[in-house]
């Protein structure tokens, strides 16, 4: 049943402490106000482009910092300000730093200025990548905005604690876990509770049984919208009753607080985080009557939405208010006729209050200046450029026009300077002196140093990158073993559960049957449930957990039985985890490698090859696509051995194929971003890759009976790409290139054509127009004639080289049709 009646704290405190506690609490809720009331100005007045706070949620917040412990994460949402500054991850300065985007980690340690302010985050790495020891600090991971979205990573954050507590393997990693006694915590808003991802995850969490503390801040709107249009019953608690645990059942504890109510919050947060840390049992702890004082953010108002009653009520409901009055009310008589009280009189409480509204001020101006004296300093240095370059050129009052504009700026950027000096350029170009190339160069670095400042960390820069880890062959016996290629992969994640006690390896019939395909057969009854794991039907939290261990050291390899499939985890893979080491400025990682499998099946659900939609949308992820299982196997290895995420997508028509078996399984590596020469010509260079390649080898040998000679690269890696540019080295050789892949037009063959043709600067050697060949726009039929219809065919491919061989010798080469 629901509890909603007090638990008493048995953790004894003297009055003086408990006052102290309680008036220090008082303070950090009113600076949290105060920095909201003000940062809301702060974007009305123009120096911040957009706020969204947590007034209105203080109080509750103060309660759960209470419970939160060394080594917990929270995984939560953008109205957590008064959280993080009660567990001293945030200051007032920190905040403001945010909300203006100030570009110094040290200045703003949440993003670097690369998320909005209210997205908080601790640094979980060191500066050369490696671990900190996350049992010594309180963990935030890093927040994103779309809602819900810090759902799923919240799934795995809880589930390595009971990795930790029940794998013996894993339990030296004492930088990770203290007996996995660490609580994730979860925040997130009543309206996105409607959301399907927080569904999906509070079912995973309660059949994993995982020690999530799961809170949900209800001011009864979304937006603008009322709960009544938002929940059944108008209750997120009243709907997961179902999800109470039973004497016999597993299940949740589910608390219902009041958000203004500090005694009974306190108890309920530290009864619930017991409960979670000690029997690892899943907690939803809803919590009621909060209001939302300046409305949902810095884009309107909620007077618009709200009438008089509901904002009278609001502002005699404010949880803040709530607490002032209870301070000033509360009276304790001691068995000697003593008369306790919190203060003597209001003034004291005032005492606080003006202090907290001083210190925020404080915090804002030092913020700002800290923001603003470094651009302005490449101001002064812009203009004293720009008044040098004056003096020379002819074009003097231009140049004098744009430099006083850029002084006329109040609050200038460094698109400002930029832009300017940019400009300033132009007016320079049939100019040569000595402070023409000054300015040159100060625009030059300028552009260098925003580079840093805006584009760095989108993949790991540390020793430990995933690029760093070289090419090891596959070393063979004399006498050649064939096999199913289904049992390369089934023996090297044997040699890479072996090897790496950390690898966790889950997903859709992963465990009992060993996948679908059968490349890990065997393995659970070898390695346990938890190391080889089945899941439910739940393709966005599987990623989740896959994030969430990984950020908590272990190394999951997280499947998706198809890659058609992927579509549902695609917004999670490409806010949360694409996006995760960009957003913290290098500070947290998590290794996630994907496994799935794709290409060449038939119909519409299975054909697996939406290859462009993923490619550009996953951008900080590897995305590997091996031709066969032995390239596939080489690439698990190699990133075991780096720190970045990765997505493989296995050929699905390739696991019976025959394949040479290695002997030095779980130790050879395929070197992510190269691709290879796998039959050299002369005539013409085709790229593809995947299932595809294999059509291509077959086709060439028909060519050569028409005397043409083509070169066959395999892409390997389509993120990165090349980067050894080979495939212009080959250019340099045909002078003609074919793109070839199953994706939809303009899809991955679109995108490999503009790293050949223009970024590898392949143009230039080229005799004839570069061409792809694709799949047709419509998704792939069922059946052989759906396929062959739908997807490039030997006799199109074999068509299309010929039609390019015609256009470039048409004596030679007759046209067919």
């Amino acid at each position: 049943m629901l509890q909603e009646t007090p638990i008493d704290n048995k953790q004894k405190l003297s009055f003086q402490d408990f006052k102290t506690e309680v008036l220090n609490d008082y303070r950090i809720a009113k600076i949290s106000r105060e920095c909201s009331l003000l940062g809301r100005r702060e974007v009305l007045t123009g120096k911040a482009k957009f706020g969204i706070f947590g007034d209105g949620k203080e109080v509750p917040q103060l309660a759960m910092a209470k419970a939160f412990k060394l080594g917990d994460f929270r995984s939560g949402y953008y109205r957590d300000q008064t959280f993080m500054m009660a567990i001293g991850e945030l200051t007032p300065q920190q905040f403001f730093a945010g909300l203006y985007a100030h570009t110094d980690i040290k200045a703003e340690p949440m993003s670097a200025g690369r998320q909005m302010g209210g997205h908080f985050t601790t640094h979980s790495l060191n500066e050369d990548g490696s671990w900190k020891n996350l049992t010594k600090q309180y963990n935030s991971s890093a927040d994103i905005s779309p809602t819900a979205g810090q759902m799923p990573r919240l799934l795995g954050l809880a589930q390595a604690s009971k990795i930790y507590r029940t794998e013996k393997s894993v339990q030296h990693k004492s930088k990770f876990s203290t007996n996995g006694n660490e609580v994730a915590w979860g925040t997130i808003g009543n309206a996105s509770t409607s959301e399907g991802l927080f569904f999906e995850t509070i079912n995973a969490a309660g059949v994993l049984q995982v020690p999530m503390l799961m809170s949900v801040w209800d001011d009864e709107y979304g937006i603008s919208v009322h709960a009544k249009h938002q929940t059944t019953k108008e209750s997120i608690s009243e709907i997961l009753k179902g999800f109470q645990r039973e004497s016999d059942k597993d299940g949740y504890e589910i608390f219902v607080v009041n958000g203004w109510d500090y005694v009974q919050l306190v108890d309920i947060y530290n009864k619930a985080a017991k409960i979670a840390r000690e029997e690892h049992v899943p907690i939803l702890i809803h919590v009621k009557e909060l209001t939302q004082p300046q409305g949902h953010s810095t884009s309107g108002s909620h007077e618009r939405y709200k009438d008089k009653k509901r904002l009278n009520w609001e502002k005699e409901h404010d949880c803040i208010t709530k607490m002032r009055n209870w301070i000033l009310d509360f009276e304790l008589e001691t068995e000697t006729g003593e008369i306790l009280r919190f203060v003597d009189s209001e003034e004291d409480i005032i005492i606080i209050e003006k202090e907290a509204k001083k210190e925020v001020l404080s915090a804002k101006r030092n913020a700002w200046n800290s923001f603003i004296n470094d651009i302005k300093a490449e101001v002064n240095t812009a203009c004293q450029l720009l008044d040098k370059v004056a003096e020379k050129s002819k074009n003097s009052n231009f140049i004098n026009k744009h430099k006083k504009d850029l002084i006329s700026i109040v609050e200038p950027s460094r698109k400002d300077v930029l832009s300017t000096t940019r400009k300033t350029l132009r007016y320079l170009s049939d100019e040569n002196f000595a402070e023409k190339i000054l300015l040159q160069n100060f625009i030059k670095n300028s552009l260098k140093s925003a580079s840093e400042k805006f584009s760095s960390y989108l993949y790991s820069e540390s020793s430990l990158s995933a690029l760093n880890v070289s090419e090891k062959k596959p070393v063979y016996s004399d006498s050649k073993t064939l096999v199913d290629a289904r049992i390369i992969m089934r023996d090297n994640f044997d040699a890479l559960l072996k090897k790496h006690p950390e690898v966790i390896i889950f997903g859709e019939d992963a465990g009992f049957i060993g996948d679908v395909n059968q490349g890990l057969e065997g393995l659970q009854e070898k390695y346990g449930e938890i190391r080889v794991a089945d899941t439910g039907i739940r393709e966005a939290t599987i990623i989740g957990q896959g994030i969430g261990l990984a950020m908590r050291g272990l190394r999951p390899i997280a499947e998706i039985q198809y890659l058609d499939y992927l579509l549902y985890a695609l917004q999670i893979m490409s806010d949360d985890l694409a996006t995760l080491h960009y957003r913290t400025f290098g500070k947290q990682k998590a290794p996630l490698i994907i496994r799935t499998r794709g290409h060449r099946l038939e119909g519409i659900w299975h054909a697996g090859s939406p290859m462009g939609g993923i490619i550009n949308n996953v951008r900080g992820i590897h995305v590997l696509v091996p031709r066969n299982m032995t390239k596939a196997a080489g690439f698990y290895n190699a990133l075991l051995e780096g720190d970045e995420p990765a997505l493989v997508i296995e050929c699905l028509n390739g696991y019976r194929l025959k394949e040479e078996l290695p002997v030095n399984l779980g130790e050879y590596k395929t070197q992510i971003g190269l691709v290879e020469v796998v039959k050299e010509g002369t005539d013409l260079t085709v790229v593809s890759y995947g299932s595809t390649l294999r059509i291509v080898e077959e086709v060439a040998k028909e060519l050569q009976q028409a005397d043409i000679n083509i070169e066959i690269i395999d892409a390997q890696s389509l993120l990165p790409f090349d980067l050894n540019n080979d495939c212009v080295k080959s250019l340099k050789k045909t002078n003609k290139l074919l793109i070839i892949d199953e994706d939809l037009p303009g899809g991955a063959s679109a995108y490999l054509l503009q790293e050949i043709v223009e970024n590898q600067s392949g143009y230039m050697f080229l005799d004839s127009k570069p061409a792809t060949l694709t799949a047709k726009e419509h998704r792939t039929a069922y059946g052989t004639d759906g396929d062959y219809f739908s997807k490039p065919s030997a006799e199109d491919i074999y068509e299309k080289i010929y039609e390019i061989m015609n256009e470039s010798n048409p004596t030679k080469f007759k046209s067919l049709y």
